[in-house]
């Protein structure tokens, strides 16, 4: 059974179509499909939004799923919203009826439950048009790690469907259910990956002295690249770096030839962004050096950081009020070092992307863990959201 918060003025169809809501929510979840991947997936949300009457396009990102409905209150602005599609790399431990049915794939990020919310705010504007302007509702694939929201924009996703403003939402653990986050400027962190791949020469473990030992130079590397955010980065700002894979050597008694170091960098400025990526190249290159070994440096900038625009924020804003109130609106919430590949799509247009509660952090309810599970009772509140947002978009 749903239960509602009461501050909370849900759409009366939302809450009518709760427990259908909750069937595709529960059928997502149990079939989770990986980035450009979602194949299934792409073909469960095509033919619910065509049965409602949409015009339905397909290909996008190659399992993208974009569909159209225009309002019966005359002109208007055109809005896109946005959801996510795929699944992680993760084994489900839930043990729930709708568990994953693909062993080694779940939906431990909640995308279950944005497309599902997503879908029911398509099917209720379907059903009454009571707005002004255009809305696309943009499902996208493959957000996690690799940037299907790039790939969609790259292959004209605003070309087809030139929106004046695009939005997000993403649920929140540790945000109670009927609370919502957002504001203008950062909200999530860029996402680069790095390698640095120290060369040396391989010897004896006994006789070091004749090689050149690029596991102690990698130490040192790890060591020194602590130093960047602490010592290169202006204090009121932010960058983190994450060492998270270091590899080398293949036995006891040898010293290898090379040693690896893999991880991420998380920042919001781009000026940061290029401060940091020069002061690690050049921080491995030197370090290597004085051990007498080489270092080869991949870094890869995965996804911008995600900025909210203004105006969008404050139509956002207007629309949450309605549905939550104001009391329980965070309008200066603390960004996230995580990352999002709504970025590329914020890059392009103004939107803003917001982050809606999903109950407390519990036990294992957290983001990308193998006992997470979206709360179901915030799948209206999710719906009223989207509609309200898209009444509202046209004079904003």
């Amino acid at each position: 059974m749903t239960v509602i918060p009461p501050h909370i003025a849900c759409h009366p169809r939302a809450l009518e179509l709760a427990g259908e809501l909750t069937e595709w929510r529960h059928h997502l979840h149990a079939h989770p499909e990986t980035a450009f991947e979602e194949h299934q997936t792409s073909a469960f949300i095509a033919e619910k939004l065509t049965s409602f009457g949409l015009q339905v396009h397909t290909g996008l990102a190659g399992t993208g799923v974009v569909a159209t409905l225009t309002g019966n209150r005359g002109p208007g602005r055109r809005i896109g919203l946005r959801a996510d599609m795929d699944a992680l790399d993760i084994h489900e431990t839930t043990n729930l009826p709708y568990a994953s049915r693909h062993p080694g794939k779940m939906h431990a990020c909640g995308h279950d439950g944005h497309m599902t919310m997503l879908l029911g705010a398509a099917r209720i504007l379907a059903e009454n048009p009571d707005f002004a302007g255009t809305v696309d509702f943009i499902f996208q694939p493959a957000e996690e790690n690799e940037g299907g929201g790039r790939v969609m924009v790259e292959q004209g996703l605003f070309d087809a469907f030139p929106v004046d403003a695009v939005y997000g939402l993403h649920n929140w653990p540790g945000i109670p259910v009927g609370d919502m986050a957002m504001q203008a400027g950062p909200m999530m962190a860029s996402y680069d990956v790095f390698e640095i791949v120290v060369e040396g020469k391989g010897c004896h473990a006994a006789m070091p002295h004749l090689g050149r030992d690029p596991i102690t130079a990698a130490g040192q590397i790890l060591t020194g690249l602590q130093t960047i955010p602490a010592r290169n980065v202006n204090p009121l700002q932010s960058a983190v770096i994450s060492p998270t894979w270091i590899f080398g050597g293949d036995t006891w008694n040898v010293i290898p030839s090379t040693a690896t170091i893999r991880g991420t960098v998380r920042t919001f400025a781009a000026h940061v962004q290029d401060a940091v990526e020069q002061r690690l190249k050049d921080m491995a290159t030197h370090t290597a050096r004085a051990f007498d070994c080489t270092a080869t440096i991949t870094y890869q900038r995965r996804y911008p950081a995600t900025i909210n625009d203004a105006g969008a924020t404050a139509t956002a804003l207007d629309a949450a009020q309605k549905i939550v109130g104001a009391d329980h609106i965070d309008t200066a919430p603390e960004p996230s070092m995580a990352s999002e590949d709504f970025a590329f799509m914020l890059e392009k247009v103004p939107g803003s992307y917001v982050w809606m509660g999903n109950g407390p952090t519990d036990g294992d309810c957290l983001l990308h863990n193998a006992a997470y599970d979206f709360n179901d009772d915030a799948l209206p509140v999710g719906v009223s959201y989207w509609i309200a947002l898209v009444q509202g978009a046209a004079a904003a």
